[in-house]
């Protein structure tokens, strides 16, 4: 019979100190401690084995033990190190960790932490699983908990990512709501303010490629009401270019203001998505002249 690893006699030593009676001069919560720290360096042993699903498992049991014990603290942490294994390979359970991490830390009032934990799961949702939906709905609560712990900057990075993912999702009105939040939020600081162009541009895409050039042209009135600069930026220019071409349904003209733009401002992959969005929109609808 092959020798035991020290991880899996660590494990097996765990599992018997949690199932263990209490006797006459131990506490339950004692014995629930020891195996606890016994879990915890079953699942480092496994993870110098390299066994990732076990050395999650391993901690996600010493959270339990931790939890028996109403040591919240050490349980939202152990959660999280479970969470962290669990990331090679097995994205599911790390959602399922990083969500137990999160009820301890709400319940000890640790918005920031949940915060960062919400986002990581906004991550592993869009990078594991591409679900838009689930992605930008962790994204939300998350900026939701900075905002709260007045992490301004945080929470509106947050917001942006659950913009350009309603964005992706065809939910354009619920992106220009998110961006123009963003935007309004920014407006304030000296530091921010610089980036508020671009997020009334994406909004501005955004209206157009709801083929809304009414929207459209309101919408960038308002925003040349907010900040008096905007209307000279190219963002704007690029804005008021795109909807013209729009409106006289003249492809050329629009790939030729694209072009422009591009040439300066080199476009990522998001606008190039929407703006290939937008072309179909005016392919399919000939111009209203």
């Amino acid at each position: 019979m092959p020798s035991k690893s020290p991880a899996q006699a660590l494990l097996d030593k765990a599992d018997k100190k949690a199932n263990s009676s209490t006797g006459w001069f131990t506490s339950a919560s004692s014995k629930f401690e020891e195996a606890g720290d016994l879990y915890q360096q079953a699942a480092n042993a496994f993870k110098l084995e390299k066994l990732f699903k076990e050395a999650g498992d391993a901690f996600a049991r010493e959270a339990e033990c931790r939890e028996q014990c109403k040591e919240g603290n050490e349980a939202a942490n152990a959660w999280w190190n479970a969470s962290k294994a669990y990331k090679r390979g097995f994205p599911d359970l790390a959602i399922q960790a990083l969500t137990q991490t999160i009820v301890h830390l709400t319940q000890g009032g640790r918005f920031r932490q949940a915060a960062d934990r919400e986002k990581e799961i906004g991550q592993i949702y869009l990078q594991e699983s591409n679900d838009l939906r689930r992605a930008c709905e962790s994204y939300v609560r998350a900026g939701d908990w900075y905002a709260q712990e007045d992490a301004t900057a945080t929470a509106n990075a947050c917001y942006k990512d659950a913009a350009d993912l309603h964005a992706d999702l065809d939910e354009y009105p619920q992106a220009i709501a998110r961006y123009e939040q963003v935007a309004d939020h920014s407006l304030g600081s000296a530091l921010t303010k610089y980036s508020v162009k671009e997020y009334w541009l994406r909004a501005g895409l955004c209206a157009l490629a709801m083929n809304d050039t009414v929207t459209a042209k309101r919408n960038m009135q308002k925003y040349c009401n907010q900040d008096s600069t905007f209307a000279t930026t190219r963002e704007a220019k690029f804005i008021n270019a795109l909807t013209e071409t729009v409106e006289a349904g003249d492809v050329e003209s629009f790939t030729g203001a694209i072009v422009e733009f591009d040439q300066v401002t080199k476009l990522d992959n998001w606008k190039t998505n929407i703006l290939l969005k937008i072309k179909r929109g005016i392919q399919e609808e000939p111009g209203l002249t």
